[in-house]
């Protein structure tokens, strides 16, 4: 791969291959041009790219390119956008609408937006985007079709219009003027101006430039590797393909284990649920979080030493960056638990009754209450850590945790006090109801 360039409804693909010999990609979106970057193109141009109903391209993934050494262009849509909003970092932008994005004389996305048919149809657009509109009356007012202040009137009819609806026939019948439309019709196949489509040939005119004269790069800023930048390059670069036969057959040998595949189906949901939760709440976690997250997988994995954690990633086909995002997704189950605690009980006592646990467990907690109310409850030092010690080191069979307040935390209590006093009345009960095992 030597050139790439995301185009859709601004060009056809034949019009790029006039230009540049170039392979050609649909309208860039959300991690498209990282993905580009792994193969190590010569340049990237960009020229259209989506507004809604899909992410739109990060800055910083164009970013990450200029910083590899690969120069990327930008120009007539989302391109100019990016490259206006980029130029200090050395995107190239390239064409009016880039200039006007750039001196602040348009500002709006919508600007440049176009409604276009699907990619089996070659994107063909579907609506008039706003900068062909200026440019077009532009070139009418020239022209004498229109006068200055028809073309005003006109401009903002169109712009009034969602760009989805801004065809010349619904922008003429909302502006309310004296202009004679039929003439102006008439005018418009051959006098109407193409903005977009005229700015990207000269962008790919201006990459061929570029790549026959062998120039740098220009030179760019290091990227922050921030925690949601690590996150969009572990995606990217752990997808798999539609068509894997080892990751499809993977989980098709988990379905022969029914219990076990709704088991972690379910969990595998929770986690998708909670990071959305937290996504939308705005609670990414820092590195401490995740250091914490490692060092609980660690024990609870028996990886003591780093050898050991790096032959489980192995084992587990994961790379220390995929292992991260790992985490995260572990302490996003953590945020949503707390941001739902008030809730959770409740949650808990119906998963208790659709599991048929419900009877047993309310009957014990009685047996408990009415054991230990006419005990002494001494609550001293030694006998705390005497309960302590046979909670986890006899009942559970594990070490007692080193940070007793967290652990409290995650099982909804609401600190060390709560967890010692839960564990010195279990204590007391199991000694003196002489349950089976204690």
């Amino acid at each position: 791969m030597t050139v790439v360039v995301f185009v859709g409804p601004t060009l056809r693909p034949e019009a790029v291959q006039e230009h540049l010999n170039a392979t050609i990609l649909p309208p860039v979106q959300q991690g498209d041009v990282y993905r580009a970057v792994r193969d190590r193109p010569q340049a990237i141009g960009i020229i259209d790219g989506y507004f809604d109903g899909v992410p739109s391209v990060w800055h910083k993934e164009i970013l990450w390119a200029l910083e590899q050494g690969i120069p990327v262009f930008g120009s007539a849509s989302m391109g100019a956008l990016r490259a206006a909003e980029l130029a200090d970092f050395g995107m190239i932008g390239v064409g009016r609408v880039f200039e006007d994005y750039l001196s602040g004389a348009i500002a709006d996305d919508d600007e440049v937006a176009v409604l276009h048919g699907p990619a089996e149809l070659g994107f063909i657009p579907l609506s008039e985007p706003m900068v062909s509109i200026r440019a077009t009356l532009s070139a009418a007012v020239k022209a004498e079709v229109v006068s200055e202040d028809e073309a005003q009137i006109l401009l903002g009819a169109a712009k009034a219009l969602h760009y989805r609806d801004r065809v010349w026939d619904k922008v003429i019948s909302a502006a309310k003027t004296d202009t004679d439309s039929a003439t102006f019709r008439n005018w418009l196949p051959g006098g109407q101006v193409d903005a977009k489509g005229d700015d990207a040939r000269e962008m790919l005119a201006q990459m061929a430039r570029y790549l026959e004269a062998g120039s740098d790069a220009p030179e760019s800023t290091r990227v922050e590797r921030t925690l949601v930048w690590r996150e969009l390059r572990t995606r990217v670069d752990s997808e798999t393909a539609p068509h894997d036969p080892d990751a499809w057959a993977l989980v098709d040998e988990l379905r022969l284990d029914p219990a076990l595949y709704v088991q972690l189906r379910d969990r595998a949901a929770l986690h998708l649920l909670a990071r959305d939760e937290a996504y939308r709440i705005n609670h990414l976690p820092d590195r401490d979080t995740l250091r914490k997250q490692m060092a609980q997988h660690r024990r609870a994995a028996r990886l003591p030493r780093h050898s050991d954690l790096m032959e489980w990633l192995q084992d587990n086909d994961l790379t220390l960056a995929q292992y991260e995002a790992l985490l995260a997704d572990c302490s996003y189950k953590d945020t949503a638990i707390t941001a739902r605690a008030d809730e959770l009980d409740f949650a808990l006592l119906a998963q208790l009754r659709h599991d048929g646990r419900y009877g047993a467990l309310r009957d014990r907690a009685r047996r408990k209450a009415s054991r230990i109310a006419g005990l002494d409850r001494v609550n001293g030092s030694a006998n705390r850590m005497q309960s302590l010690l046979w909670y986890f080191e006899t009942r559970l069979d594990q070490a007692v945790p080193d940070d007793l307040e967290s652990h409290a935390i995650a099982l909804g209590l609401d600190g060390r006090e709560a967890f010692l006093d839960l564990i010195e009345a279990e204590y007391m009960f199991c000694h003196t109801e002489g349950e089976p095992g204690q």
